[in-house]
């Protein structure tokens, strides 16, 4: 058995696969975010730990033969969050999460020096770690003199897990200090924030090993010794791994809090200024590309706090059909956006009500702005020569029928559904703890799921979707000089 831990925004999730990759079983665990000021963001690791703890115990309730079987363990976690370790691996502030926006000043300054961009292959994104150990240094020095070790969420995790300061390549490349081509630290990055290589883990590829399980979480969990702990990968990554999207020319769209337009590449395209971002892969000698919006699922979760329905109910009363847009538009940068215009101050907006205008035009326009802000982001890997002819739909926004016929008419391809099952972060993690603990090859253990369904392009709104993201595009520059 392997065993899959996805530590996300709002929750962990275990997963139990056996060597076919059937699923066995899962269970989750509730974490909430504290957002103490505007544009703030935080977790307590500590809460990290004990949702592990109750979704790995709900597991053994009902699995536990099976959780006995474990060999090998793979770890996903949120991105970019600062993780600030003492001498004694002490945590010594909240964790400063990747929708954190404090952090845009320091963000710019790091930005204007050109070995970021140069070295990385990313603009440097307020959500990243790097500006956030800079606002540390700027408003918390007491915090930043004690900073030992600075780790992602994961790998957080991993140090409970195993003792070992450890992390691999996908999830470093969103910290703003990895060599991305060359796949290390650079160390001329880290001295521009006054850190060092010493205070950062050591790093290993996300199908290796990186770490055991310590006898005493082993025995708690009715584990065998020497359980292997994978590289593991960061959420969009792992999700790929799960997702088969590994080889070149594969490509998925994530519809959960934040959006996701992710591509596999064979080799490593960065084009900074396209605020696309170029990261490693779990696989070695593998990377991709990604256009990352903020808010997908958590523009839909906003409007219902605002009417006071859930969303479920709010998507019932736009039903399945298409329709056209109806001159409303919604600009969904609730807490900025990252692809395609790296903002951290722009807000969203409606634009053309009426009195006429009903919820569910509202709802439409808010699924409508997801969509149009996903097309941006392909229309940005188009312009880093990425080349995506179907996408595969994954996260809690695709079970709407109707989003998914927005997304492929907007975008003019084919949307796939996969067949029944899970296939998301802790499923891939799950797939490299496999890999880690047998030496399986990775492309053979990370194929894709069969296709349920097929989602084409509405051909007779084809026109109208393109004049209604004209639209969009052309209000980004409106709003931006009233708000900046």
């Amino acid at each position: 058995m392997y065993l899959g831990l996805d530590l996300g925004t709002s929750g962990v999730k275990a997963m139990l696969i056996d060597g076919d990759q059937t699923v066995i079983g899962s269970a989750t665990a509730a974490i909430d975010v504290s957002r103490p000021h505007p544009g703030w963001s935080e977790q307590d690791p500590a809460d990290w730990t004990r949702a592990t703890q109750e979704a790995v115990g709900s597991l053994k309730a009902t699995h536990g033969a099976a959780l006995a079987a474990v060999k090998g363990i793979g770890l996903s976690g949120h991105m970019h969050g600062a993780t600030l370790i003492g001498a004694d691996d002490s945590v010594l502030r909240p964790c400063i999460l990747w929708n954190d926006t404090r952090s845009f000043a320091e963000a710019a300054a790091l930005d204007a020096d050109p070995r970021f961009r140069a070295i990385t292959g990313n603009i440097v994104f307020p959500g990243f770690t790097a500006p956030k150990l800079a606002w540390v240094k700027n408003n918390e020095p007491e915090v930043f003199a004690k900073v030992a070790k600075v780790l992602l969420p994961k790998d957080y995790l991993r140090l409970w897990l195993s003792g070992e300061h450890i992390s691999e390549m996908s999830d470093s490349a969103g910290t703003s200090w990895l060599d991305t081509g060359a796949r290390k630290w650079s160390s001329e990055l880290l001295a521009a924030t006054d850190l060092s290589e010493h205070q950062m883990p050591a790093l290993v590829e996300g199908t290796q090993q990186g770490g055991t399980l310590r006898a005493e979480l082993a025995s708690a969990w009715g584990m065998q010794p020497g359980v292997v702990i994978a590289g593991g990968a960061g959420d969009n990554a792992a999700s790929a791994c799960g997702m088969g999207t590994v080889a070149e020319g594969h490509a998925f769209v994530s519809l959960g809090t934040s959006g996701v337009l992710f591509a596999a590449n064979g080799s490593y395209l960065p084009k900074p200024e396209s605020a696309v971002h170029a990261f490693c892969h779990a696989l070695p000698n593998t990377w991709h590309q990604m256009g990352v919006i903020l808010s997908a699922t958590d523009a839909l979760n906003w409007h219902s706090r605002i009417t006071g329905m859930t969303a479920g109910e709010l998507s019932a009363e736009v039903g399945d059909t298409l329709h056209a847009p109806s001159g409303v538009t919604f600009l969904p940068y609730l807490s900025g956006e990252r692809t395609p215009h790296n903002d951290a101050k722009i807000r969203g907006a409606f634009i053309g009500l009426a009195h006429e205008t009903s919820r569910a035009a509202l709802t439409q326009a808010v699924m409508e702005g997801v969509t149009f802000a996903i097309r941006d982001s392909l229309e940005a890997l188009k312009s880093a020569g990425t080349k995506v002819e179907r996408v595969t739909a994954i996260g809690g926004g695709s079970r709407s029928r109707y989003w998914l016929a927005s997304i492929a008419t907007a975008l003019d391809m084919p949307v796939d559904i996969p067949a029944d099952g899970d296939f998301g972060a802790a499923f891939g993690a799950a797939r490299l703890g496999l890999i880690a603990a047998t030496g399986a090859d990775p492309l053979a253990v990370c194929s894709q799921p069969e296709t349920a369904e097929t989602i084409e392009p509405v051909a007779a709104l084809t026109a109208s979707y393109h004049a209604a993201y004209d639209r969009y595009r052309a209000l980004y520059p409106a709003i931006r000089s009233t708000m900046n």
